[in-house]
């Protein structure tokens, strides 16, 4: 039988799609906003997804709908809203910002002490492994009966995992039963070549995550057709299509209006992975933004995820760059299915 997990915070479902590619058997999601939950829905209709704010939840009644024992489930996995914690929003180099979603990672903790699930994994942006929340979640975890040792907390690149993105993450793994041993770091790494060089272009797709046509200003159009082909940067332009702040600080957002290179990884996908001004999002050699559908490749996503258009390609690509890359999650699972299948036999040669 397949281990079994729940997906907390599910998003637009990258946690599960990785889940479900290493055997899990996703039990359920829970997502607050709707589109997101649209997404996830169209997806894995065979899902149950709870709709709502998870501290409206009540982990006794959800144990019971899925028919479960405290102790039964195999992995409860989540990525608590990181806003607070994201560097975007720290820039003065504190760990974290006041913002009422920081407590949402003890929501996950109440989940934990009611399933009691074998594992744990909980993944994040690196700011949240630096501030003094993650020392209460460890030592909460620690008192709820979970290992906690020195590589269960880290930062990673998922770019050593499968993923063809320049990406920092920070994740957590515990479990009851030892320690889970860590996935082996990927070489060659894969490239933006491997991942979207295979598209057509736009105008001659019919996905609607390919096809969306961009309006720009000439003059926009004109300064991203200078651009160097194949890692090109804005510094490489006349002078006379530079910015007034990017003239008064050379140095400042350097990746805005640069072009990926083929043979490397890609710039982190943030929300703003369509939009040139936002960083280094412009084709290795066409002219124009990624599109969301190369966007969702470099994610990690298979072709065919389907995103929700409902709010528009904006809200699209803000799922699509606040999603976890299914191929970093499938990396990590298939050690936490490895460890709990190894377990189960040893304490069953105990008895």
């Amino acid at each position: 039988m397949a281990l079994t997990a729940i997906d907390l915070f599910c998003g637009a479902g990258g946690l599960t799609c990785g889940l479900k590619q290493a055997g899990f058997d996703v039990k359920f999601g829970v997502e607050l906003e709707h589109v997101t939950a649209v997404t996830y829905r169209k997806n894995y209709p065979d899902h149950f997804l709870y709709e709502a704010d998870i501290r409206t939840l009540d982990p006794f009644k959800i144990m019971s709908d899925i028919d479960f024992q405290p102790g039964e489930l195999d992995l409860l996995a989540g990525c608590p809203p990181c806003q607070g914690f994201s560097s975007h929003r720290t820039r003065n180099k504190t760990s974290s910002i006041e913002d009422d979603r920081n407590d949402l990672i003890f929501e996950l903790l109440r989940f934990v002490r009611v399933f009691q699930p074998k594992v744990v994994m909980i993944e994040n942006v690196p700011g949240l492994a630096k501030d003094k929340i993650i020392e209460q979640v460890l030592n909460d975890l620690t008192d709820i009966g979970y290992k906690v040792g020195p590589l269960s907390l880290q930062v990673k690149n998922t770019a050593f995992y499968g993923v063809p993105q320049r990406r920092k993450r920070m994740i957590l793994v515990v479990s009851k039963n030892g320690y889970v041993p860590e996935p082996a770091i990927i070489s060659p790494q894969p490239t933006v070549r491997d991942a979207i060089s295979h598209f057509s272009k736009p105008e001659e797709s019919n996905d609607m995550l390919h096809n969306i046509i961009e309006k720009r200003a000439h003059r926009i159009r004109e300064m991203i057709s200078l651009v160097p082909k194949n890692g090109g940067s804005r510094k490489d332009l006349p002078k006379e299509f530079w910015l007034p702040c990017h003239i008064r600080n050379p140095n400042s957002y350097r990746d805005v209006y640069g072009r990926m290179s083929w043979d490397e990884v890609s710039p982190t996908i943030t929300g703003g992975c369509t939009n040139p001004s936002k960083g280094r999002f412009l084709h290795p050699e066409q002219d124009r933004a990624i599109t969301l559908r190369e966007a969702a490749a470099l994610q990690t996503f298979p072709s065919d995820y389907y995103f929700s258009l409902q709010r528009g390609k904006d809200f699209a690509a803000l799922m699509i760059g606040n999603a976890l890359p299914p191929s970093f999650i499938y990396a990590h699972a298939l050690k936490i299915k490895e460890h709990i299948e190894l377990s189960t036999v040893e304490l069953r040669n105990s008895l």
